[in-house]
């Protein structure tokens, strides 16, 4: 970490968002884990690759709150303080709403998102990748997945952070060798054999 950037996250007043990001505690992941885990991870991505801004921090502990915690209201993240009304905006922003499909959700951030709206479904699609073990999810899941990657977290990371684009492709090999290698064996990967 570069002194400046040191500088800038003491600073910042994370603990608010921190505390708001517990809600999915309880919030169980199929690879394990929780959700609380899962934005802990995001914000650490973020970090690796060198983002102080406060308002993409602070939204990168709660990013998931809406879609999976119903205890977390908007007037508490608008009033957690001075930069409150700015993180739940990237929030939202990153929320998948009831009425949109995976692929319009991910479209509308490609098309109509802000560079931070990116940056931080950059960062999550790297934490999940990271987390899409073959011993949890069918080989339908994966593929679907990763092939919505390529289709559209891939020129989102294009746009913001290339450096993202070439982790999102080395992970992305690594799982299509890993399909190709096991496709004969597939079936008793998952009956745990």
């Amino acid at each position: 970490m570069e002194n400046s950037e040191k500088v800038e996250l003491e600073k910042m007043v994370l603990a608010p968002y921190i505390q708001k990001s517990t809600a999915l505690r309880g919030k169980y992941r199929y690879v394990g884990g929780n959700q609380f885990r899962h934005a802990l991870s995001t914000f650490a991505i973020l970090l690796d690759y060198h983002y102080v801004d406060p308002i993409l921090l602070k939204a990168s502990f709660i990013h998931d709150v809406f879609e999976d915690s119903k205890c977390v209201t908007s007037n508490e993240i608008i009033n957690l303080d001075s930069d409150g009304s700015e993180v739940y905006k990237l929030v939202i922003e990153v929320t998948r709403t009831n009425e949109e499909t995976k692929d319009q959700f991910l479209e509308r951030i490609l098309i109509k998102g802000s560079k931070k709206a990116k940056i931080l479904k950059c960062a999550d699609r790297i934490s999940n990748l990271t987390d899409l073990h073959y011993d949890i999810f069918d080989k339908q899941f994966v593929h679907k997945y990763i092939e919505e990657t390529k289709k559209w977290v891939y020129r989102m990371a294009l746009e913001v952070n290339e450096n993202m684009l070439i982790e999102l492709k080395d992970i992305i090999r690594r799982r299509e060798d890993y399909l190709k290698i096991t496709s004969h064996i597939w079936p008793l990967i998952k009956k745990g054999r």
